[in-house]
């Protein structure tokens, strides 16, 4: 017996529409499933858990790193350093170049949506409008006096890293040889600056209520926790493990073949 045409077409148009509202053929993955070559994700999501998220931590807060969920930190650094060290890396410590031309494996597409993703979802710039911030980097290498920053440590400091800096009831020894062998001149500056939001450090309004650190101040601060760094009993140089413009360094263990470059 012959199915007669109308109703053939009528049964394939029907078995169409079946498979349409099913997915179509079994198994086939939705568009949110699909492989994306890593140079075309453009989800500000997956870019900061694939490559930041590491060090920085989920949302931001609470990883090895300098938090980037921290407005101070944003409004000190401000987009192009953010954007700056994210492409280039830092020189001399473990925070690597993305962008593809330094060797990365991130296209400036990619790297202006993880900055711009990061500026937008945490930075509150209106929170400092007239806010006198200290600078991100002195004006000059040289601006600090160890002397002064000797001074500057008991009145800011001690209450918490105790007399001399080998810790205190509320902070650990921040002239421990191991912690300045691989923190960065920049890092410290940022931490004494912006504190540590996510972990309780106050930052460089709060150490002394009503008395903020003035910018030389800052910088003699840097000089006189250097100084302890250079008069460590050490035959290799300094070696930072994660640099002050976006990063919190690791305590690590005087085990030198262990740090990777």
């Amino acid at each position: 017996m012959t199915v007669k045409r109308p109703l053939a077409i009528v049964l394939m148009l029907a078995a169409s529409s079946l498979l349409a509202g099913c997915g179509g053929v079994p198994g086939r993955p939705t568009s949110q499933e699909r492989w994306v070559a890593p140079a075309e994700v453009a989800d500000f999501n997956q870019l900061y858990t694939q490559n930041c998220a590491g060090c920085h931590g989920a949302g931001g807060r609470l990883g090895a790193a300098h938090p980037l969920n921290d407005p101070l930190y944003l409004a000190v650094a401000g987009p192009d350093v953010l954007r700056r060290v994210t492409a280039q890396g830092v020189t001399g410590t473990t925070m690597p170049a993305f962008a593809q031309e330094a060797g990365g494996n991130l296209t400036g597409k990619q790297i202006d949506i993880l900055v711009e993703g990061i500026e937008s979802r945490w930075a509150r710039p209106d929170e400092f409008k007239g806010v006198a911030l200290p600078p991100y980097s002195p004006p000059d290498a040289s601006a600090g006096d160890a002397q002064r920053g000797a001074v500057a440590y008991q009145t800011y400091c001690a209450q918490c890293h105790g007399a001399n800096g080998q810790g205190g009831a509320r902070g650990g020894s921040i002239v421990d040889p191991n912690y300045l062998a691989l923190a960065s001149d920049q890092y410290l500056r940022t931490t004494i600056i912006t504190g540590r939001s996510d972990l309780g450090k106050p930052d460089w309004r709060a150490d002394v209520p009503g008395k903020p650190l003035s910018p030389q101040e800052i910088s003699d601060l840097v000089a006189w926790l250097a100084a302890h760094r250079s008069s460590a009993p050490s035959s290799s140089p300094p070696v930072s493990f994660f640099d002050g413009r976006s990063s919190e360094v690791r305590i690590a263990s005087a085990h030198p073949e262990r740090v990777k470059p």
